[in-house]
């Protein structure tokens, strides 16, 4: 009984991993390689039209003060 109930075990332990843990797996990665093929191609892309993304030098803008008076016009 106790052989019965182990190759019981291992068969349903082998069917789990190669018809759900590898077929996952595999498509897990392939998933992964298409993102980064995409995403090189579109930096590419950019690189190719000449785009450069804004610096983080540059100033951020000034802020107003809490208590200035900001005038706007409403618009209906």
């Amino acid at each position: 009984m106790k052989y019965i109930l182990f190759a019981l075990l291992a068969y349903i332990l082998y069917q789990f991993i190669f018809k759900l843990v590898i077929p996952v797996y595999l498509a897990s990665r392939k998933i992964k390689k298409g993102f980064r093929e995409m995403q090189n191609r579109m930096q590419e892309q950019m690189q190719q039209q000449g785009y450069s993304p804004q610096s983080s030098t540059t100033e951020p803008p000034k802020k107003t003060k809490a208590g200035d008076y900001i005038e706007f016009e409403e618009i209906k």
